[in-house]
Parts: C-alpha cells; structure tokens; sequence
C-alpha cells in the first residue's frame, strides 16, 4: 500500500484560501441575510399589503368622487436624471366612483386646462400610482391639485396643501432653498 503525500500549498494567498474558504463561504451566505428585512418591506409595500404607502395622507374629496392618497416612500424626492427630482404617489378610487371617474391626475399648482392636468395615475382603480416631478421653484405653501375627468365628460377638481401632501418634500425644499 502505498502513502499519498500531500504537499504544503506553496504560496501564501493559497495558504490563506486553504485556510479561510469555509468562513469565507459562510459569510456570503450570511450577508444578504442582513438585507432580507428591507427586501421584504419594500416587497410588502409593492404588493400592497401594508397599504398604499409608506405614509397615507387620507381621504380626499374632489367634487362628487373621493380617492384615498398615500406618499408611497416618506422621503425627500429622488433625483431622476435630466427630468429632475420626482416624487411618488399612490391613490385608490372609492367603490362608488370606480365605474364612473376615466381619468386621475396630479399637479403641483392649479392646472390651467385639462390638457396641463398633470401627471396621470396609472394602474388599477384599487391601487394607482403617479410621479410627480418637483419644480425646482416650488414654493413651500404651494397646493398638490387632482383633477378626476369622468366618462360622462366632467371634470372635478381638489387641492391639498403640499405641506399636509409630504411634509418630508416641504423640508426639502426649504432646504435647497436655504443653499
């Protein structure tokens, strides 16, 4: 019978990967571990089972209809490239106007016409989201305005005041303003 004689691994970086690789496997099996609480909130949050947002703004009423608004993350805009800082918004029609609103748009300041109406909502009567993009001149006192256009032609209007919209957004943009 013959002995098989293993030799010494000849450099150190081996020596070191001969010696660590188990510890070091184990750690990259632990570390996305310490993400998965994050990823499972922001999963939560875009299926909906932990509401509409991040911080709901409530009930708002525009002419006959109502939608439930929510800020979708509480935070400041996220920068969005050349188009600017955007902000996220989620809503939910009422069960009595689902059947009767076609069109939600957001704003910030007083829409013009229903053409400058704004950003429009998109998805499911139950859970629609818009971004909003944030003009660099926005005053802190400035109002969020939805416009809801039904499908027999009308058109209602509603405004909140950014500062109850996101209060996160009004702080910074006294920030910026400060700069």
């Amino acid at each position: 019978m013959s002995k098989a004689v293993t030799a010494p691994p000849a450099s150190a970086l081996s020596r070191f990967w001969h010696k660590w690789r188990f510890h070091i496997n184990i750690l990259l099996l632990l570390v996305p571990l310490g993400f998965m609480p994050k990823y499972f909130a922001d999963a939560s949050l875009f299926r909906g089972d932990s509401g509409l947002g991040e911080r709901d703004i409530g009930t708002v009423q525009v002419g006959p209809w109502s939608l439930q608004l929510a800020e979708l993350r509480n935070e400041a805009p996220r920068p969005d490239g050349p188009a600017g800082h955007m902000k996220s918004f989620n809503a939910a029609l009422c069960q009595a106007c689902i059947d009767e609103v076609k069109a939600t748009y957001l704003r910030i300041g007083k829409p013009r016409s229903l053409r400058a109406a704004g950003v429009i909502f998109f998805g499911t009567p139950y859970r629609m989201g818009a971004t909003l993009p944030i003009p660099e001149r926005t005053k802190a006192d400035a109002e969020l305005w939805i416009t809801l256009e039904g499908w027999d032609g009308s058109m209602h209007q509603a405004s909140i005041p950014l500062s109850q919209a996101s209060p996160a957004t009004v702080a910074w943009l006294a920030q910026r303003g400060a700069k």
